[in-house]
């Protein structure tokens, strides 16, 4: 049975990431010889049209003759097509009364319309984020976490000498290339900085890559508390470093993951001292805040704020808003929460909600790597399970660990 994948040209005109490299529809196309590809033409991404046309692929405005459309980001609600299989980050899993704003910078109620049509059109929905191994540990096949983490943990630091009224490093998205971005780095010395990173996934992770060529040591939690330091260090904290069970029960990661409302936040005692905080940590609607609105005036070093995973309204309470890749900072007053000019009294905060845009060529080939091998096969061929459970609306209609959207939505 032939089978026809197209890649839909990405409704944000600064998000310049593909599902697939143009190699990468040259090595599929080789491997299944019943298969087609249609690209939508677009002049924002990192790939010119000339390059996957030269791969094999046919170049089309008109995508509806594909059976499965690939996006990166949510797709423009007037684009949808009736009864076709759509797969992108369609951020909506947490869309619940506990986080009516939504997630990621988007509006909930754009998320709102955007389910209604797909259930109106007769769509399938897959989410990226919900494709996960069958082991029980939840592992996500794809992810661009890994440089969300780079970037957002350069951007953080450049921001640092912004307020120290330094010279700013050259931009990420200006340097095109994460080799660059290492070596500018290391060239970068800093001393008097204390900067807590928390979480122990793939944004933590690629942020954890990228501090490994600063010259700001890692220090444990431990140490962290108890020792002055004059160099600049860091320290991540993991899950269990910055929650804690409500009954003091031994922390079980499993546990706080199928119950995240029965435990509370102890980073308290690690922003006393702290100038930069960087999260990198996931964050579910039921699990608790770092801190509070009020609490933020108890943590008087505390200057800088890097929200990569930018859940709005979510785990960081002074990620008001989104940030863009051309103005990726804003500042807020301490005491009102509301945004004013850098100055005094302020806390810096970056929260730009797709980093990986700024490497987009190297986390495009990375997420494409992943696609071909964890996913593509078990949707041209026979599905292991992983897929199904991915699927967060099927013809139309709402799978059934989906239900509760139906909330939502109305």
């Amino acid at each position: 049975m032939s089978l026809t994948l197209a890649i839909t040209s990405e409704f944000r005109k600064d998000d310049s990431r593909t599902p697939l490299t143009p190699n990468q529809v040259k090595y599929l196309l080789k491997k299944f010889s019943n298969l087609k590809i249609v690209v939508e033409p677009s002049r924002n991404r990192c790939f010119n049209d000339e390059d996957y046309l030269k791969a094999g692929s046919i170049i089309k405005s008109d995508i509806s003759e594909a059976n499965i459309i690939l996006g990166v980001k949510e797709v423009s609600i007037k684009k949808l097509i009736a009864n076709k299989t759509y797969l992108f980050f369609s951020h909506t899993i947490k869309m619940n009364k506990n986080n009516l704003e939504g997630t990621q910078g988007t509006p909930g109620v754009e998320k709102k319309e955007l389910l209604k049509e797909i259930i109106r059109k007769g769509i399938t929905l897959i989410d990226y984020e919900n494709i996960r191994d069958n082991s029980g540990n939840g592992y996500r096949y794809l992810g661009f976490g890994r440089f969300a983490g780079i970037v957002g943990c350069y951007n953080t630091i450049n921001l640092h000498l912004k307020i120290e009224g330094k010279k700013m490093l050259p931009r990420a998205f200006e340097l095109n290339s994460y080799d660059k971005l290492k070596e500018i780095i290391n060239n970068q010395k800093f001393k008097n900085l204390k900067i807590i990173l928390t979480g122990d996934g793939r944004v933590a992770k690629g942020s954890l890559e990228f501090f490994k060529h600063t010259n700001i040591k890692q220090v444990s939690a431990e140490d962290y508390l108890n020792n002055t330091h004059t160099e600049a260090v860091f320290c991540n904290l993991k899950t269990h470093d910055y929650v804690e069970h409500y009954d003091n029960n031994i922390f079980s990661l499993k546990d706080f993951i199928l119950n995240p409302d029965q435990y509370k936040s102890k980073i308290k005692k690690y922003l006393s001292t702290t100038n930069m905080l960087i999260a990198s940590h996931y964050w579910d609607p039921l699990s608790p805040k770092l801190f509070s609105k009020n609490e933020i005036k108890e943590f008087k070093n505390l200057k800088i704020i890097g929200d990569i995973t930018c859940d709005i309204n979510g785990s960081i309470p002074t990620t008001i808003r989104s940030t863009s890749i051309k103005e990726p900072y804003y500042s807020i007053d301490i005491n009102s929460m509301n945004e004013v000019n850098f100055g005094n009294n302020t806390l810096a905060i970056m929260a730009v909600d797709n980093l990986p845009s700024e490497l987009a060529k190297e986390s495009s080939e990375e997420f494409g790597n992943a696609l071909i091998s964890n996913v593509l096969p078990y949707i041209i061929n026979n599905d292991d399970g992983r897929i199904k459970k991915a699927t967060i609306v099927n013809k139309g209609k709402l799978t059934m660990p989906f239900t509760y959207l139906k909330d939502f939505i109305n």
